[in-house]
């Protein structure tokens, strides 16, 4: 694939309709309740259940919302259903992101206003989330599920912008709970409105540009709370982002996003399902636990482009986990340069929702000495990053993206009792099922984990004994 997909999320697809298996269109109508997901779900990937596998983008073209009824429209899934194509609409190829991130974070491109006159049509539509045909995973769903919002918005007491995606149920026309992760940014920014006796201004996005979308999905780590998310999508993809106002609220939105859902995130707590104990699936594979009391969206206005696409994620399945893991990839590999360890690069699994699970790839190694380097360098990353449960080391000619040849290497270059170290009772993530002390009673709390590193590098001084052979093409002067 080409540089494209910079600007926005339809000339992504335009780059993906000409190659072969990468875009699928369904012209027949689908509910949203249960059939945008069921008729993805063989294409969802790991974590989902099997059988599933890496697949194209998928286009439904008319789907109807709240399970039949209402105006048909556009909703798509799987865009970043493989870690290939998601870096591919970049121009990059998944190696080359983490670098490029760190690039982006580093000399940042600030957003731009663009001009009434020059700005992108846009219809204005009822201030009603029920007339949108957003999905329903399961039966169990408190509801229909906003799953690819970008939510953008400005801290009162800082100035400065965040762009960040959280779960949001539709509770009611005008109504969204939403689930900001503990300690990120738009968290602070709502607790400093509150502070004020103000709700926040916000903008909800649906159907945004990749670079906005893998800006969006950085960690703190990798992306400060100083710096914007929109600078770092401009140098990730080559050119300003750019913003127009909101109608009804006091806030910035991206002029060529597919939807903009806008309003005030209030002080007000509901519960996510009055109904029950479930939410929606989460990326790790399970099912989501309803929050017994969430923070709630007032929407005030909703606007979008002629033909909008409602851009969505199936929730237990691969692009979550691509998106996640891109930007955590970059956060350990800058973390490890800054150590000067010779990182050859690193690869975050889909396996472990592109989070928990880190392979790390290392340069030859220069000396015995590089054999502890490899170790302290697998705890730190552990110790460091909240998220990260286990590292895995691996050399230089091992791919950290083939699973096979990562399994070739746990089995031939470990020996678990020297080559695995365990921490115990770290915090982690409760997201995943055995992070509680129903589990495991050796953990203080919930939410906290063992940890451990898998050290499959060839130690320095037996490396000729694992040598791997090379296969020689043949030449046409030997007559192959």
């Amino acid at each position: 694939m080409t540089r494209r997909g910079l600007a926005d999320l339809r000339t992504a697809l335009a780059g993906l309709d000409p190659l072969p298996g990468e875009l699928v269109r369904v012209r027949e109508e689908v509910p949203a309740r249960y059939g945008v997901t069921a008729r993805y779900a063989r294409f969802a990937g790991t974590p989902a259940p099997p059988p599933t596998g890496p697949g194209p983008a998928v286009l439904f073209e008319r789907v109807t919302p709240g399970g039949g009824g209402g105006t048909a429209r556009s909703v798509l899934i799987g865009l970043y259903g493989s870690r290939r194509r998601a870096a591919g609409l970049l121009g990059l190829t998944p190696g080359e992101m983490a670098p490029r991130l760190l690039d982006a974070v580093a000399s940042p491109v600030p957003p731009t206003r663009v001009p009434d006159g020059r700005a992108q049509p846009r219809a204005v539509l009822a201030p009603d989330l029920t007339a949108l045909p957003v999905p329903v995973v399961t039966d169990e769903d408190a509801g229909p599920y906003l799953t690819l919002g970008a939510v953008l918005a400005t801290d009162p007491d800082t100035g400065v912008r965040n762009l960040s995606v959280h779960r949001m149920c539709v509770q009611g026309p005008d109504r969204l709970t939403i689930w900001m992760v503990p300690g990120r940014d738009l968290e602070a920014a709502h607790r400093a409105a509150r502070r004020r006796g103000e709700n926040l201004p916000v903008a909800i996005h649906l159907g945004l540009g990749p670079a906005l979308m893998l800006a969006s999905c950085c960690p703190t780590s990798l992306v400060p709370a100083g710096v914007d998310e929109l600078a770092v999508a401009g140098a990730l993809g080559g050119a300003p982002v750019g913003l127009t106002r909101c109608r009804t609220v006091d806030a910035e939105c991206v002029a060529h996003a597919e939807y903009v859902i806008e309003g005030e995130l209030l002080a007000d707590l509901a519960p996510e399902n009055p109904d029950g104990p479930c939410a929606t699936p989460e990326f790790l594979g399970y099912r989501g636990r309803a929050h017994p009391a969430l923070p709630t969206v007032r929407v005030t206005g909703i606007t979008a482009r002629d033909g909008a696409i409602l851009q969505t994620v199936s929730g237990p399945g691969l692009e979550q986990s691509v998106l996640l893991g891109f930007g955590m990839e970059a956060a350990v590999l800058g973390r490890l340069r800054a150590l000067g360890a010779p990182v050859e690069g690193v690869h975050c699994h889909t396996a472990g929702g592109g989070q928990l699970m880190v392979v790390v790839q290392w340069r030859p190694k220069r000396s015995a000495a590089d054999d502890l380097l490899v170790r302290e360098a697998g705890v730190t990353v552990l110790e460091e990053f909240r998220m990260a449960k286990l590292v895995v080391s691996v050399d230089e000619d091992v791919d950290p993206e083939s699973d096979a040849d990562l399994w070739w290497a746990m089995a031939t270059r470990l020996q678990a009792d020297q080559d695995l170290t365990v921490l115990t009772d770290r915090e982690g993530f409760p997201l995943d099922p055995t992070q509680s002390t129903a589990y495991s009673p050796a953990l203080s709390a919930d939410g906290r984990t063992a940890k451990a590193h898998f050290d499959c590098t060839v130690p320095y001084t037996h490396r000729t004994r694992f040598h791997r052979p090379r296969f020689t093409q043949p030449s046409r002067a030997s007559g192959g």
